[in-house]
């Protein structure tokens, strides 16, 4: 265990004796999101670096406090990237963090998720101990994953101390297509092309428009293009688009509102709520801008078999994430008493008994 390393253990280990919260936090580019952060920083900075990269076997090995810009740098060098194109929110942004948030970008319906990506990684646990779960290599990660549960856990779990991520090479090139049409149209449309063999790589609709990426090599882009119509977009605009989309720097998540986060089966019909959505992921993401009481929206989630999730917003008394049915309650409180019996480790940060 190295200085930095045993600097965190020895944080941690104090921290839970005096029954004291900490505070894990990175770049907190994040710090809006999910319950409020409480407790003593521990800054998760110092520890930080690629402590392992082999482009030939498509897998990175890096610590918590690396920036994740610099690590999508250096795979760019390599011609490779992380396919689940996490969100930045901040130039700040580490890799601990990105794991711990558990988020994905326009990228996610075509390539899959964050935690499909995590082969293993090193905590330390409530107790300041030092664990190690999963591997360095696709063919080690075998049965129940005890890594993979680190993505979206916020912290609640342990300090991420490295993380191991299978990467993969970026596309040949890309091409993104605009299509005028009124929301349940574009929902089914999205619905067909998922079922057909076409390079789409991300789909967004907002406001009468359908922006279609797709990627590929060049003979694929233009067969796909030709066969599906549309307007294309200039490469640079639609760069700025997506960019927009995944840092959420597009004028539509401009407004004071607060912002849902919707995750529903993506065929799902227009919701009956007084907000225009931005459709991402073919459908199954859906963003809502809205001050309609939590409780309509979570309903409105639910009676669609899906959830809601209070993404930004300054009111989250009625809590960031939707209520857990008792079974998982007790089993999120039953992962929380294994790994942070003291309860010290970024306390309230998924639920406000967690």
């Amino acid at each position: 265990m190295d200085a930095a390393v045993s600097a965190i253990a020895g944080t941690i280990r104090e921290a839970a004796a005096a029954k004291r919260p900490l505070r894990l936090r990175g770049g907190g580019t994040k710090d809006f999101y999910g319950g409020e952060p409480s407790g003593e920083v521990l800054d998760t900075r110092p520890c930080a670096g690629i402590v392992n990269y082999e482009p030939s076997e498509l897998v990175i090995t890096a610590r918590c406090g690396t920036p994740l810009a610099e690590l999508e740098s250096v795979l760019a060098g390599k011609g490779q990237m992380l396919a689940f194109e996490p969100p930045h929110f901040g130039a700040g942004a580490t890799l601990g963090g990105c794991v711990a948030a558990g988020l994905s970008g326009p990228r996610r319906a075509a390539a899959g998720a964050l935690r499909d990506f995590v082969l293993g990684a090193r905590i330390v646990d409530g107790r300041g101990r030092l664990l190690a779960f999963g591997g360095q290599v696709m063919k080690n990660v075998a049965g129940y994953d005890i890594s993979r549960l680190l993505a979206g856990s916020l912290g609640t779990l342990g300090l991420i101390v490295d993380v191991s991520l299978k990467v993969l090479p970026r596309p040949q090139a890309e091409l993104t297509l605009a299509f005028e049409m009124p929301e349940q149209r574009a929902i089914e449309t999205m619905n067909r092309w998922a079922g057909m063999p076409l390079p789409v790589s991300a789909t967004a609709w907002n406001d009468g428009t359908l922006s279609v990426r797709l990627s590929g090599a060049q003979s694929a882009l233009r067969a796909a293009a030709a066969n599906l119509g549309g307007e294309r977009v200039d490469p640079a605009q639609a760069e700025r688009f997506w960019s927009g989309i995944r840092e959420q720097t597009d004028s539509y998540f401009a407004a004071d509102a607060p912002l849902w986060r919707l995750s529903l089966p993506p065929a799902t019909p227009p919701l009956s709520l007084p907000a225009v959505p931005l459709i991402e992921w073919n459908g199954a993401l859906r963003w809502l801008k809205t001050g309609v009481d939590p409780a309509a929206v979570r309903a409105a989630a639910a009676q669609a078999d899906g959830h809601a999730t209070l993404f930004r917003g300054r009111d989250k008394s009625a809590g960031a994430f939707a209520p857990l049915a008792p079974v998982l309650a007790r089993l999120h409180r039953e992962l929380k008493a294994a790994f942070d019996p003291s309860g010290i480790l970024n306390r309230g940060r998924l639920y406000a008994e967690i």
